[in-house]
């Protein structure tokens, strides 16, 4: 038997008037997601523990069966682990991302968080910024490390975990509340503006209707992690595929293979195709028991509040990946099983994480038998009973782990 888990970050959501009070789960046109339903388990999994922020860190350890509680020591440090940082027992790892903050006379405390992800900046491009920041911030005790597009990393030696403020929790909301309690960290953020905001690459990317990536802006603190291998834990060899450093650190930590695939960038427009291809050869050609599929897109428009790319990331996941894989794999001749499943919800009227329980699809190639549901989405899934309040214990139900 080989197991796929096909994953849309952030693609639940709560129901729309816009919609018909339908989530765009409910509404999109998924006609591949909701053809598996009638023939599998559906229900509900809460990914994130009582107590605990929402988060892909904690909720995507929860999917892959391990008990937040237990493992979870910060989001950063599992970044570093895929950028190939190798932390000491003493460091602090932060998510570095590079923001869109107001660009007005304003005092730095009183501007506004305008996007988290800078127009989805390239790695190119904001390698170059980071590092026009290093040559002036880097002092001593801190090194700055470029990760992908617009999440990157600052080592804090001998550092303390501080609390900080994600971003994408603050858009649109003034930034002097969220800012950092640290004297060094709030002096860089500051002083990051200040480097960033008038950059020659800045002002070409307004020139272009981009928005500036203007701000440093740290979070996500964490110690070094302790996970434990996913193949002794399951008996299954595995491979993940995604486009992003916290996912690829996830794999690195559980002992899991990185499989990059060309064109994959964590946005909408992203290589779907080829993701699904690599998931298909991965589990038919190069020996791997368990591939895990990890799509960014729908949190990314969860988190622009944008309805309409939302709807159009499920469906792209829909047509251009689990089409893709369940038909490569039938073709293979291989039973398998595939679980689909978003990590959290990033509802669109709230355009950040949420602790909501989420869907879960189990498909089951070597059983025909018809289930009682007619498509997949959150109201469905709740209808059916079938709920995992310790989200991290579907993955052993997935894998018929007794």
């Amino acid at each position: 038997m080989k197991y796929v888990v096909i994953l849309g970050d952030g693609m639940a959501d709560e129901p729309i008037a816009e919609l018909g009070g339908k989530t765009p789960l409910a509404y999109a046109d998924t006609p591949m997601m909701d053809e598996l339903a009638k023939y599998g388990e559906i229900g509900l999994a809460a990914t994130i523990p009582a107590g605990m922020k929402p988060g892909s860190d904690t909720a995507n350890l929860a999917v892959l069966g391990y008990d937040p509680k237990r493992y979870y020591t910060g989001r950063s440090p599992l970044e570093a682990l895929s950028i190939g940082v190798n932390m000491a027992d003493t460091d602090i790892a932060i998510r570095c991302n590079i923001v869109t903050v107001s660009d007005d006379a304003l005092p730095y405390e009183e501007k506004t968080m305008v996007d988290h992800s800078s127009s989805e900046i390239s790695t190119e491009d904001a390698a170059i910024l980071l590092e026009a920041c290093r040559k002036q911030l880097e002092w001593e005790g801190y090194h700055f490390f470029v990760g992908t597009s617009y999440r990157h990393l600052l080592i804090w030696n001998c550092g303390k975990v501080v609390d900080l403020t994600p971003p994408h929790d603050i858009l649109e909301r003034r930034i002097g509340e969220y800012l950092p309690s640290d004297e060094k960290l709030l002096a860089m953020q500051k002083r990051s503006y200040e480097i960033l905001n008038e950059h020659p690459l800045n002002i070409e990317r307004a020139r272009k209707g981009l928005n500036k990536a203007n701000s440093l802006w740290f979070w996500g603190a964490g110690t070094k992690p302790g996970l434990s291998s996913f193949t002794e834990k399951t008996g299954r060899k595995g491979a993940m595929i995604s486009a992003v450093d916290l996912l690829k650190g996830i794999a690195v930590g559980a002992g899991m293979h990185n499989i990059d695939v060309e064109g994959a960038n964590g946005g909408l427009h992203t290589n779907y195709e080829g993701k699904a291809g690599a998931a298909v050869r991965a589990l038919t050609e190069e020996g791997y028991d368990f591939v895990y599929v990890h799509l960014e897109a729908p949190d990314e428009m969860g988190h622009q509040g944008s309805l309409e790319r939302k709807l159009r990331a499920i469906e792209y996941l829909d047509e251009r990946v689990i089409r893709v894989v369940k038909e490569g794999l039938d073709r293979a001749g291989e039973d398998y099983r595939m679980l689909i499943m978003p990590d959290h919800p990033t509802p669109i009227s709230k355009r950040t994480h949420t602790s909501d329980p989420i869907p879960y699809l189990i498909y089951d190639s070597t059983k025909t038998d018809v289930s009682k549901c007619q498509s997949y989405n959150e109201k469905e899934a709740k209808l059916t009973g079938n709920y995992f309040a310790e989200g991290y214990r579907l993955m052993d139900h997935y894998l018929e782990i007794k």
